[in-house]
């Protein structure tokens, strides 16, 4: 994911690997946030998947792997898309989407990884992301 401003124009990357089998893809948008783009990742690469598996999704996201590896996201759920300081869960629909795709795989891990280091995966991703900026 990349950001020229937040908000501002931006673009997002994944790299799926499954065996031997590698796909890239990235997309962008004029007006968005860093957050929409970390969760549009993770959720245009879950839509790719043909059937039910189980998914590693690493990401250098705090955002969108502590929702999940923390339960951020079942709390917020359960005060109805409230924050702990009662304040209304940005992107909700994204947070579904997410959750609709994840409900439809086997067992899904978020793992979280060092931004802008030395995992070449990690780095192919943000350069996929900063080409796709519009």
């Amino acid at each position: 994911m990349h950001v020229l401003g937040n908000p501002g124009p931006g673009g997002w990357g994944s790299v799926l690997i499954y065996n031997e089998y590698k796909k890239e893809i990235s997309g962008g948008s004029k007006e968005t946030t860093n957050n929409i783009m970390e969760m549009t990742a993770v959720i245009e690469a879950l839509k790719l998947l043909k059937r039910p598996c189980n998914v590693e999704i690493y990401s250098d996201s705090a955002y969108v792997v502590n929702a999940f590896e923390q339960g951020w996201i079942y709390g917020w759920q359960k005060n109805n898309w409230k924050t702990a300081s009662k304040e209304p869960v940005k992107n909700k629909e994204l947070w579904e989407e997410l959750i609709a795709l994840i409900k439809t795989h086997n067992n899904v891990k978020f793992i979280k990884v060092k931004g802008h280091s030395d995992n070449k995966l990690n780095n192919r991703c943000d350069e996929l992301a900063r080409n796709a900026i519009p």
